[in-house]
């Protein structure tokens, strides 16, 4: 992928989003089974101490920055990245390039329901999208799942499982089902879904898109701890 960027331990491809877009047309083109993730500050504190996720993103085929503080981080640093790329702006890209080009897509995560709900409202958005299965993030009979998804042989899976779990699931799954992309999205069916609302352009561009989550979801203050962490990791790294 060419540049990458150390966090702690954690690497990250310095990429647009464009370039993000282009990069996953590429592997779904190549048809081998691989896994996109989207590092965020509370994950690169996590793989501190959990060496089986910090493998899984470092063995990646794509990982993107997915948070304004690594960003303005790295910059402060001298090691800048080129923007910022979210992986709900990631998933709505590639969903419209799906549309376009006739990728079939399958949506698996969050509460009974939502990922229907999702897969209804990215049809509306992407008119022709190929949605071509769902599932909720509660199952328990985990061969079922992958026979679900084999047979309706998606070219990208969207799993919304939790940062952590979702990304060790595809890593350890991906293979079986021979799905070309599997990509780690966090909450994102939810927005898209319309449960929860993304912050508005302007508070992005703001840098607090955080602090609009966090009174939409008060339960997430636990969450910014992370944040502190992640800084202090930065700019007072751990000794080797």
């Amino acid at each position: 992928m060419g540049e990458t960027v150390d966090f702690s331990g954690l690497k990250v491809d310095n990429v647009t989003l464009a370039e993000a877009v282009a990069k996953v047309e590429s592997l779904i083109t190549a048809h081998q089974p691989s896994l996109v993730v989207t590092p965020n500050p509370e994950m690169i504190v996590a793989a501190q101490d959990d060496t089986e996720l910090r493998a899984v993103v470092n063995n990646a085929a794509l990982r993107v920055p997915d948070g304004i503080s690594m960003v303005v981080v790295k910059k402060l640093l001298g090691d800048p990245l080129k923007e910022r790329v979210s992986g709900i702006d990631l998933m709505q890209r590639l969903l419209a390039v799906a549309a376009k080009k006739g990728y079939k897509a399958f949506f698996l995560g969050s509460a009974p329901g939502v990922a229907d709900e999702a897969a209804v409202k990215a049809r509306e958005l992407n008119p022709g999208l190929l949605v071509v299965g769902t599932n909720d993030g509660y199952f328990k009979d985990e061969a079922a799942l992958r026979a679900k998804i084999m047979a309706a042989k998606p070219d990208l899976l969207f799993v919304g499982l939790g940062a952590g779990r979702q990304e060790k699931w595809l890593a350890a799954n991906l293979t079986k089902l021979g799905v070309p992309v599997g990509m780690g999205i966090g909450g994102s069916l939810d927005t898209i879904a319309g449960k929860v609302r993304r912050a508005p352009v302007l508070v992005q561009k703001l840098y607090i898109e955080w602090l609009y989550r966090l009174l939409q979801q008060p339960w997430r203050w636990r969450r910014q701890i992370s944040l502190i962490k992640f800084l202090i990791l930065m700019f007072f790294p751990r000794k080797k």
